[in-house]
Parts: C-alpha cells; structure tokens; sequence
C-alpha cells in the first residue's frame, strides 16, 4: 500500500505541474493577443489589387501562428470612433481615408494611443492628382513624407539595408537583405533630417541603378532613399513595399497575372511581422 500511495502522490504532482504548465501557456497567449483591422480599397491599380488579395491570404496565417486576430473592411466608413475601440492595431493596405470625420477619427485613434501599419501606396499624395496632399497632419506630421516625389519603374527588387539595428522591428534581421520587386517611391521632406522619424530600412547603394525604365528618371543611380520608418510621438510604422509586378503587356487580356508577390520574401516578412508583434503588444510609444 504504501507504495502505491507513493505512486499516486507523484502522479498527482505530476499532473498538477502539467495543469500548471498549461495555464501558464495560455495565460501567455491570451496576454499577447490583440486584434487588427485592415482597410483596403482594392479597385484600382492591378499591383494594388493584387498585393490586397495577397495580403488578406497572408495576414490571417500569421494571426493564427502569433496568436492575434485579423479582420478587413472595404467600408471606410467604419473608420470611426466607436468602431475602432474594437482594435489595437489598424492597418491601411493600399490607400487613406479620405472624408473629413474619417480623417479625425484616424487623427484621434492616434493620439489616444492606437496603433498603424501602412503599405505603399497608403502614403501616397500628390498635387494635382485623384490623391492630392490636402492633408497636412497625416502626411507631413505623422508620416514626415510629405508628398509623392517619383518612383523607380518597372517594380523590381532592392537590396534594403538595416538603418536601426536595436528597434524591435529589425530583430533578428541581416545587416542588408534582397526585398521582393517593388514600385521604390521617393518623398518630398528629407526624412534623415526630421527628428520624429526613426528610419529603420533603406535601399543600400548596391542596389544601384534600381529600375528599368523606360523613362530615365524611372532609374536611380544615387540618393538616400528610406522605404520604412517609425515616429517616435505615435505606434506607427510605414512600409514602403506593396505593389506587386504585374503581366502589365497583357492586362488587356484580362490575365492580370501576378509575376511577384510581396510575402515570398522570408526576411522582409519578418521585418513586417515584427513591426506588427511590436505595434499590438507595447503599451507606450517610444
């Protein structure tokens, strides 16, 4: 008998550690969960559209693998107060709000202490344009850019270099690594020069000339071009990447073939899951 009491005490520890153990892991789980909205529009643009499809496939995969939640919506309109109280994190795949109280409400989101990840096109503005800089807040405080300056064409890879090697979005990352092909933009403001802005990643001069053109300008030989940043007043980070290579001799077939995706690359999806992981969990900007 005694023995078998023996036996019965160890088992009991034994489980007990096991329950433990088990609370323990989804105590851990359930404190780094956070849920994400991503805004998209989807209709213009054939590098656009499919960058968002591609996105709204890969974001839910990595929801599940990071233990967070992933939803969309089409409709701007539920850029408001009430709506995002819901979410930790917003995310702007492919363009911005552009009515005033969609605007305000994005403005004090902000302010309150939300965070955003932007792609690409999101930070486009360019006067005369459909997306004309009429907003001063978003593009020259929050993200520093202010408006669209050029871009290299037609979208082909670069070789991103890591600016700042200590901010969690950079963890884990070669001091330099090949990005997917991409539409590189170029900005107005000197970003370098503006001391709200962190800049964590930028073309690396070996990627030179970046381009194809046809047109001469559509090619960078030189510059200091930053293609992702933070700023330090707000839970932000904007990634230049976005716009996917397209069959774009035959969109007129209606192929809209897709030549290159942006989340086929293991060092810049890291990057981006790490600005994300980062962006739901801390509590304070830095």
């Amino acid at each position: 008998m005694p023995f078998f009491n023996s036996v019965k005490i160890t088992l009991s520890i034994i489980c007990l550690s096991f329950l433990l153990l088990a609370a323990n892991a989804y105590a851990q789980i359930n404190a780094s969960r956070f849920k994400v909205i991503a805004f998209f529009t989807g209709k213009n643009d054939l590098a656009h559209i499919s960058f968002v499809n591609e996105a709204n496939r890969w974001f839910p995969e990595i929801a599940k693998k990071h233990h967070f939640t992933y939803d969309t919506t089409s409709n701007w309109r539920n850029l408001n107060t009430a709506f995002l109280s819901h979410y930790q994190v917003v995310l702007f795949l492919d363009t911005r709000p552009d009515a005033p109280e969609q605007r305000a409400a994005f403005e004090q989101y902000m302010k309150n202490g939300g965070a955003w990840m932007g792609f690409h096109f999101s930070a486009f503005a360019l006067t005369p344009s459909a997306y004309p800089q009429n907003w001063n807040w978003y593009h020259n405080q929050f993200l520093g850019s202010g408006e669209y300056g050029s871009n290299t064409w037609r979208p082909t890879s670069a070789i991103l270099r890591v600016e700042n090697k200590r901010h969690p979005a950079t963890k884990h990352l070669p001091a330099i690594f090949k990005a997917s092909p991409n539409e590189w933009y170029r900005w107005q403001n000197d970003l370098s020069k503006n001391p709200d802005i962190d800049i964590l990643l930028t073309i690396d001069s070996s990627s030179f000339p970046l381009g194809t053109g046809p047109k001469p300008n559509e090619i960078w030989h030189s510059g200091y071009y930053p293609v992702a940043w933070t700023n330090k007043k707000y839970k932000m980070v904007y990634v230049n990447m976005g716009h996917n290579d397209m069959d774009y001799e035959h969109k007129y077939d209606n192929t809209n073939r897709t030549l290159s995706y942006t989340f086929s690359n293991k060092e810049q999806n890291q990057f981006i899951i790490n600005s994300l992981l980062w962006l739901g969990t801390r509590k304070n900007a830095e």
